[in-house]
């Protein structure tokens, strides 16, 4: 279990709002294409089982030495993007693609490769792991009128709302079961929350929207391969549309 780090660059200053998160989804399926096309179609079309989730993630691209501006995601000189996934075959797939990628097309930006780097997990021995996620976390949970009866319809939860940690939860939970590991899983803390933010994301059917959400740092117990496997996808929903990477 491993994930991608894809040192690159650019001369491009700045990217579009729309385009710091919202190109990562087909990137990492165009890679899959062409690095493992029968997997790639398997997850675009039916998921993981035994919930069709799609195990994996990416992060926004960052570029350290840029110049920070107000309001503008600020890019040029060199970058980082990172991959992950709990699936060594994804992985593989990415790697055996970018091996041969001198150029990356993020949306309308061009970012030149200069190496790919396999990063190995943490082992977190201790059972226990702190995931700080750079990309906001998002949740959906079921919605409650003010008698507290559930609707059928859902809504977005951040963290400190109700159902969030119940939430969160169950989604750690689904993960670990995905995967075949143990799912005995515990949310112990939520020990730090980021303002709001909604960044746009790609759907599965084409177009997207905004979806909402905060950067957390969170406690989490459990075997240390399940941690593992959750530092390589990502907490939260929608990890394939880049929310919820966790921080190295």
């Amino acid at each position: 279990m491993h994930r991608l780090r894809v040192h690159v660059h650019t001369s491009a200053p700045e990217l579009p709002w729309e385009d710091v998160q919202g190109p990562g989804r087909a990137f990492c399926y165009d890679l899959l294409k062409r690095g493992a096309p029968e997997l790639g179609a398997q997850l675009h079309e039916r998921g993981w089982k035994p919930y069709g989730m799609v195990p994996f993630g990416y992060g926004a691209p960052v570029f350290p030495a840029a110049r920070r501006r107000r309001g503008v995601y600020a890019a040029g000189g060199p970058g980082i993007v990172e991959l992950g996934s709990p699936l060594q075959a994804v992985v593989e797939g990415w790697a055996a693609t970018l091996a041969s990628t001198p150029v990356i097309a993020w949306g309308a930006t061009a970012f030149i490769v200069d190496r790919v780097e396999a990063v190995a997990p943490p082992s977190f021995a201790s059972g226990r792991a702190v995931f700080r996620t750079s990309t906001p976390v998002v949740m959906k949970a079921s919605a409650r009128d003010e008698t507290g009866a559930r609707s059928r319809s859902q809504a977005w939860r951040l963290p400190g709302e109700p159902e969030w940690d119940v939430f969160m939860q169950g989604n750690l939970r689904r993960k670990a079961e995905t995967l075949g590991l143990d799912p005995g899983l515990t949310l112990e803390a939520v020990t730090w929350v980021g303002p709001k933010r909604s960044f746009a994301v790609a759907a599965s059917g084409g177009g997207g929207g905004k979806k909402p959400g905060a950067c957390v740092e969170v406690v989490v117990s459990g075997t240390p391969e399940t941690l593992s496997a959750l530092h390589c996808w990502g907490l939260g929903q929608a990890n394939s549309a880049g929310m919820g990477w966790i921080a190295l």
